[in-house]
């Protein structure tokens, strides 16, 4: 725990500086929908930067790039930071194709003022037809309602009968192109209008080394009036009193730090140890709950006996290793030995959803072990091991290839194993951790679905459920399990996660790689939907007969509607099996499933999975 404490103290120590310099500040890319602005000093995305004004803030809404002055919304159309030109529209002019302002618009903020280049547009709103005088135009693309509208260019506000007591005044930067073709009233009032900005306070940081940071009217502002002067030494007063207050506050935080690791340190270890109890306590009223009803209990010493000592491994996982044993009528069978760490929830989640189920599709749970803080869990022993050895390229030999009549069947298999999880049990079972390392084979490479120690289980009419933690091994994990607005997380969940597993099968690697040569083909969705969409060769490993090529299109389809990223277009299991078993002809090509390709990454980026990765990659 301390070790930890001294990490963060120190990284807080190396960044502190550094995050009232102009680095924060720098040039990016902000894309809004079809615009893409640079995003510079003064303005930023996000409102926590230091060096830009407050009031800048751009923001994306109903994909228009906006900033909002004195508390009115305008959409941004260009920024011009070599001349200080902020060029915008108000939002109500867009969605009209003849907008007529409703309301001033009055510029509301001490750092921006018009150009020298604008000027106002008054705009008059009359009951009938008027007589106006030479400097007043009638907007001719006003439908015949009953209600007409003048504008006029002289500021000097004029009465007239008949009309509306409302005068409404609009900053314009083409009079003079609107006066000489008034039918263009609308599209010249879509051009919006200029505002430039100051370019003082941070002004002089940009692009050097001297710090910026609020003032006591929050305001940016150099903490020197130019690099010269920090140079030199003469803002040292105020670049003495900021280090100093940074070197009190790293001190004060280390000083806390310790004192934690000094008073916390006897108080963790005892945690540990009720934690412990308490994962025990928890294992053993659930199994009394289960009764006689659970699979075979057995010791620690009878599992040591039937895995020889742990002699035979067969792999790791996230929840503890795996070993090969025998049971004592001669039946070999594979043996989980869970963490400490993942010792209870787990072992609950695994016992209670498999061991009452039996279908010919969900590994078998012979029996368990739960000793003090010992478990283990006893399956029945799939000879040929995991799918993702069969087809990974980087895992498989050439005798291990599979033929595309395998594959099909080994789909179907799994999907009939999922539509029972989710319809066919009493409770239902929703597994969160599809993937092709957790599909076991038997000896004909009958599939089945094991490891259930992120399952959740739910009455059997309900679908959508609460999960705090979002869970699963990135790659599969369906949107709406980490970001709560694009849905809930329900079966259709596993929905997704069987879609991309379906995909890496018919692709035989991993849905992103970025070891291929064409950088098109890194993401492998992305990749083979254009090959649909277009009717190309897919140019698949092992496809040799139109049969095939049909077997493969068929698997494509329902993989990329399995991955449609809202959850409501996804097919159910019952529904997936049904498209599987059904002809090519009578599958729609879906919609473009997935919001954009990942680019190429380190070998090690698809690990760095926050605290969103649970088992094994």
């Amino acid at each position: 725990m301390h070790q930890l404490l001294l990490q963060s103290s120190l990284l807080f120590l190396f960044f502190a500086p550094i995050s009232f310099s102009q680095d924060e500040c720098g040039p990016s890319q902000f894309p809004c929908g079809d615009i893409t602005l640079n995003i510079s000093y003064p303005f930023h995305v996000n409102s926590t930067e230091s060096c830009s004004y407050p009031d800048f803030e751009i923001t994306c809404n109903d994909n228009l790039p906006q900033i909002e002055i004195g508390s009115r919304a305008y959409v941004v159309k260009n920024i011009d930071y070599e001349k200080s030109v902020l060029t915008i529209v108000d939002r109500e002019f867009l969605s009209s194709p003849c907008p007529l302002p409703s309301n001033n618009i009055t510029l509301k903020s001490s750092l921006l003022d018009y150009t020298s280049d604008d000027q106002s547009i008054i705009f008059y709103y009359c009951s009938s037809v008027i007589q106006i005088p030479g400097d007043f135009h009638q907007v001719p693309c006003l439908p015949t309602t009953g209600n007409y509208a003048y504008f006029t260019t002289n500021e000097s506000h004029k009465e007239f009968s008949n009309c509306i007591a409302r005068v409404v005044s609009v900053p314009i930067d083409s009079v003079d192109r609107l006066l000489q073709y008034p039918e263009t009233v609308g599209d010249v009032l879509k051009e919006g209008f200029d505002l430039t900005w100051e370019s003082g306070l941070c002004g002089p940081c940009v692009g050097t080394e001297v710090p910026c940071a609020p003032n006591t009217d929050q305001r940016p502002t150099c903490l020197c009036s130019s690099p010269l002067t920090c140079r030199t030494g003469q803002g040292k007063s105020i670049g003495t009193k900021l280090i100093l207050g940074v070197t009190v506050g790293i001190g004060s935080f280390l000083l806390v730090c310790l004192l934690f690791c000094l008073l916390f340190h006897k108080k963790g270890r005892d945690n540990v140890r009720k934690k412990r109890k308490s994962n025990a306590h928890n294992v053993e009223a659930f199994l009394q709950n289960y009764g006689s009803l659970t699979p075979q209990r057995y010791s620690y010493s009878d599992i040591k006996k039937m895995t020889s000592s742990f002699i035979d491994k067969l792999g790791q996982g996230g929840f503890g290793a795996v070993f090969k044993g025998k049971l004592r009528d001669g039946r070999l069978v594979a043996v989980k030995i869970l963490s400490e760490s993942k010792g209870g929830e787990e072992f609950i989640n695994e016992v209670a959803s498999i061991g009452k189920t039996y279908h010919v599709n969900i590994v078998s749970l012979l029996g368990f072990c739960a000793e003090g803080s010992k478990r283990a869990l006893v399956y029945e022993f799939m000879p040929n091991g995991s799918l993702e050895k069969f087809i990974y390229a980087e895992k498989s030999r050439e005798t291990d290839t599979l033929g595309w009549e395998t594959l099909y069947q080994i789909a179907v298999g799994i999907a009939k194993g999922l539509e029972y999880l989710h319809r066919g049990c009493s409770t239902r079972i929703l597994h969160f951790d599809i993937k092709p390392h957790n599909i076991l084979l038997d000896h004909d490479f009958c599939p089945k679905i094991s490891d259930f120690g992120l399952a959740k289980l739910c009455p059997n009419k309900e679908s959508i459920i609460s999960t705090l933690d979002a869970r699963g091994t990135v790659g599969y994990i369906a949107p709406e399990v980490f970001c709560r607005n694009i849905g809930r997380a329900s079966h259709k969940s596993d929905v997704y996660s069987y879609g991309m597993m379906m995909l890496e099968i018919v692709g035989r690697r991993k849905n992103v790689d970025d070891r291929v040569e064409k950088t098109s083909e890194i993401y492998f969705p992305h990749w083979i939907f254009m090959r649909l969409d277009i009717n190309d060769d897919l140019g698949l490993h092992g496809v040799t007969t139109e049969e095939e090529e049909k077997t493969a299109r068929k698997m494509i389809l329902v993989g990329l509607w399995c991955i449609q990223t809202d959850p409501a277009n996804r097919p159910s299991m019952n529904r997936v099996l049904e498209m599987l078993e059904g002809t090519l002809e009578s599958l729609q090509m879906p919609p473009k499933p997935f919001l954009s390709s990942p680019k190429r990454s380190s070998h090690d980026s698809s690990t760095t999975s926050m605290i969103i990765t649970e088992g094994s990659p």
